[in-house]
């Protein structure tokens, strides 16, 4: 029982780390058909400023959260306005992918110029290092927090796109740009709050994932299969999709480390062919919510 007890707790709260970073590429891929491969990067950006912020600034863990995730929106909107503005629905996916490939190998080496090609780590405050009462078994608090952030990320992203003016206009502008331009929805606006918000969600999960996704010099190129594993699971724009692949995935991969760890990653990838196997075009094709 305390195997499982265990195998469910660290599979609940890494399939969240995985859902907070994907989703952003899911909504990116979704609703503005760009084969965004930077998503990664831009994760490690967020953790690596983090990082930074707090050890070398000696930021406490909120700032040096905050701190990430805007610098993180700040430095690539300018990356959105003059590259993936072009790419918008672009119907040739190889100039997509090989475009935000290129940019991936260019953040990578910025990053490990400008920080050193080491593994980073994000202290922790002594809030999160304890555990948490859950009847009569206790969990890390760090773990609870990020089993609640996802939660709070799930439930106020399905606000955001379902039940206010910004996701019905999002959704508009995508199904026919042209159209929702004649009736003065300004498509360029919606599209840049749009990237920054995946780009947001990618340095949030950057930073709450350290313990669980370590800050190594390759991180981005390690772990974008992990992410787009999700997205095809969940079925690309789909927000509950999302979450229901990262957590299937995350507890199954999760279960194969504890029980057969000298399996790595195999249970992982094992679950993924088996699943798009069942379902080819993931779990909520099509859908938003």
């Amino acid at each position: 029982m305390e195997t499982l007890f265990g195998i469910a707790v660290d599979g609940v709260a890494y399939g969240m780390i995985l859902f907070i970073i994907s989703v952003g590429l899911s909504v990116t891929l979704g609703l503005m058909r760009v084969v965004n491969l930077a998503h990664g990067a831009f994760a490690m950006v967020g953790g690596y400023v983090a990082s930074y912020a707090a050890q070398s600034l000696g930021l406490p863990y909120p700032a040096a959260l905050v701190v990430a995730v805007a610098l993180t929106v700040l430095a690539t909107l300018p990356l959105e306005k003059l590259l993936y503005r072009r790419i918008y629905g672009h119907a040739n996916e190889l100039g997509q992918v090989l475009l935000t490939i290129g940019l991936t190998f260019v953040i990578v080496a910025t990053v490990n110029y400008l920080f050193g090609p080491t593994l980073k780590r994000i202290p922790l405050p002594d809030l999160l290092l304890g555990t948490v009462s859950l009847g009569p078994k206790a969990i890390p608090t760090h773990r609870a927090f990020v089993i609640g952030m996802g939660a709070v990320t799930l439930l106020g992203l399905w606000w955001l796109l379902e039940r206010t003016d910004f996701g019905i206009r999002l959704r508009a502008a995508v199904d026919d740009p042209a159209m929702a331009a004649a009736l003065g929805i300004r498509t360029e606006r919606l599209y840049m709050a749009t990237f920054a918000l995946g780009t947001g969600l990618a340095a949030l999960g950057g930073v709450l994932g350290a313990e669980l996704l370590p800050l190594e010099p390759y991180y981005a190129i390690r772990y974008i299969v992990l992410f787009l594993a999700v997205v095809a699971v969940g079925g690309a724009g789909s927000i509950f999709g999302s979450a229901a692949a990262a957590l299937a995935l995350g507890i199954t991969d999760t279960a194969g480390k504890y029980l057969i760890p000298n399996f790595g990653e195999f249970f992982f990838y094992a679950a993924l062919i088996l699943i798009l196997f069942r379902w080819p075009h993931g779990f909520f094709k099509g859908r938003t919510a």
